[in-house]
């Protein structure tokens, strides 16, 4: 059966209706990670309890995007190109809902260091934190301009996070040996520093998506930095 310019119209808003409430995830995630870090740098309670609380609002939005990628796929039986698109949509929801998991997670660690005196290398952490949160942006930017050329540039920047995490780490190694007082609220740091990491490695899947999802092929295996940590 023909496909008619109705039904391409209709295809197309309910493709511009999905990027939409990714980009609402993206932007959702994006600000749970700023301030899930706000609250951890000035032991704000508060601020944390709200990230914890907001990530409601990204698990709704996921079961949207869900409902409405199934519609698609069921009422347009959308192909090749057009499949890939839906199909991404579907699977960036879930990366981007888990980058929102990891926010919670570096949240829920402020009121176990509220009280702790002398964290030294917290102060490394906002760097990292902004590199993550711009390859988040990125990623999704590249997701709703279907832009294979700035995802690639996303799956770049991965490497640079990795090697941050490893100074991190033997940072807070160092700490810890120094003051065995130290090892708690350090490797609480830890937990926040692995959290980040793993947000960047979702923004790096997201990005790895959109470039088969634009171009129809995929990136070559990424080289990662080199994981010096016990477990990495």
């Amino acid at each position: 059966m023909a496909t008619t310019g109705h039904t391409l119209k209709a295809f197309d808003e309910d493709l511009e209706q999905l990027r939409a409430s990714i980009a609402e995830m993206g932007g959702l995630a994006e600000a749970a990670i700023s301030n899930s870090m706000r609250a951890l740098v000035e032991r704000d309670a508060g601020t944390a309890q709200t990230v914890v609380e907001d990530d409601k609002k990204l698990d709704a939005l996921e079961a949207e995007v869900e409902t409405r990628a199934v519609q698609i796929i069921a009422l347009r039986a959308p192909m090749a190109d057009d499949l890939r698109d839906v199909v991404a949509a579907l699977k960036i929801a879930g990366l981007v809902e888990r980058m929102g998991d990891y926010a919670k997670n570096i949240a829920k660690r402020v009121p176990a260091i509220e009280q702790s005196p002398n964290l030294r290398p917290l102060s490394l952490l906002p760097e990292m934190a902004r590199i993550v949160a711009d390859m988040v942006r990125m990623a999704l930017d590249a997701f709703v301009a279907r832009d294979p050329v700035a995802a690639g540039q996303v799956c770049a920047r991965d490497r640079a996070v990795d090697d941050f995490y490893n100074s991190i780490f033997r940072t807070l190694l160092t700490f810890m040996m120094e003051d065995p007082q130290n090892i708690t609220p350090a490797t609480h740091l830890l937990f926040v520093a692995k959290n980040l990491e793993r947000i960047g490695d979702h923004a790096t899947n997201v990005a790895e998506m959109v470039y088969f999802a634009a171009s129809g092929s995929r990136l070559g295996e990424r080289e990662k930095g080199a994981d010096t940590t016990v477990g990495g």
